[in-house]
């Protein structure tokens, strides 16, 4: 059969806050804003001869060299096989074709845009429909969280906010349309270590409106709110200060915040796609360290109104924006 294939959008929190503690496991409880931008790993599938649903991973790309060096059976992508398998049982799995997935990694590894999460995400959507499951949704969702927390609203790629420990999801507010630039500083950043390192307290769930009718009623509301993980990464990695102060100066940068764990940081535009007068406070990382690397430079269309095939809070390609002094810096060499 020809290869089917699948994106795995990179997911930015717009806030990120820690809300408390589960006794039983000691899994943080997290309220966030999930949004989807442009840039996004590629997932190539194609079925292979022998039978048993076995999953063979190769992984390629710019961001391809800190995976490959490690145990396959223990990427999210292979997992993902793993756990489907288990679901339907020994006696099913046996017929399902076996899988040949190339992973096309161009999103940073542990850059706080769950990467990983994504890949997996993808990594069901194409095993579900090449091996002809059909799962109730809220087995699926029990699946992903399996994986990781941040898989359940990888799933559908659409604006979400995220509470529990990331599983519980419901719609996000309706949101404008804004500018967004994905900036890396090249250092990855380990989400355990964030969150042992993080002062031991916690936030309140955020009070949100409905709708955001514009970016400006979307900023004041977002700069009440924090990302609780920002202040533990910046002392594990003082690049990520470097990047935020940058992005502060850009013309129109309303707002400047770590995504996740870090180290990914955005600002928040008031223009619909970054312009090139942009590119000077990139110069700047580039002068003060060479410690920012631009993912992608894209028109985040974040509204609630986008036309099918598009759906609600899913930034794709025809809304995804690279000028070219973006691509050179978007390489895996220093910017």
């Amino acid at each position: 059969m020809s290869s089917l294939h699948e994106l795995a959008h990179a997911k930015i929190n717009l806030y990120l806050h820690v809300t408390g503690r589960r006794q039983a496991d000691g899994y943080h409880l997290l309220d966030s804003l999930a949004v989807f931008a442009g840039a996004a790993d590629r997932l190539d599938l194609k079925t292979g001869s022998g039978q048993g649903g076995h999953v063979a991973l190769d992984i390629k790309g710019r961001f391809s060299a800190r995976l490959g060096d490690e145990d396959c059976t223990d990427n999210l992508i292979v997992r993902a096989g793993a756990i489907l398998r288990e679901q339907i049982g020994k006696d099913a799995a046996r017929s399902l074709p076996d899988v040949e997935i190339t992973l096309h990694k161009e999103l940073p590894v542990a850059s706080g845009i769950g990467g990983g999460s994504a890949d997996a995400a993808a990594a069901l959507r194409l095993l579900l429909g090449v091996w002809n499951l059909d799962l109730p949704r809220a087995t699926l969702m029990a699946l992903a969280t399996r994986l990781g927390a941040d898989v359940p609203v990888c799933l559908d790629q659409c604006a979400a906010r995220m509470e529990g420990i990331g599983e519980e999801l419901s719609p996000a507010p309706r949101l404008p349309p804004c500018g967004m630039m994905l900036v890396n500083c090249g250092q990855s950043v380990s989400t355990p270590q964030v969150f042992k390192a993080r002062a031991p307290v916690f936030t309140p769930r955020a009070t949100l409106p409905s709708t955001w009718a514009t970016l400006a009623d979307m900023v004041r509301d977002l700069a009440t709110q924090t990302n609780d993980l920002q202040e533990a990464a910046c002392a594990i990695c003082p690049e990520i200060v470097t990047v935020l102060d940058a992005l502060r100066t850009a013309p129109g940068c309303r707002l400047a915040r770590m995504s996740g764990s870090g180290a990914t940081c955005l600002p928040c535009s008031t223009a619909p796609t970054p312009p090139v007068r942009h590119r000077p406070p990139c110069s700047r990382l580039a002068r003060t360290g060479g410690c920012g690397r631009v993912i992608c430079a894209a028109a985040v269309r974040m509204c609630g109104h986008l036309s099918p095939p598009e759906r609600e809070g899913r930034f794709t390609d025809r809304s995804f924006w690279v000028p070219p002094f973006f691509k050179k810096a978007a390489s895996s060499e220093a910017f």
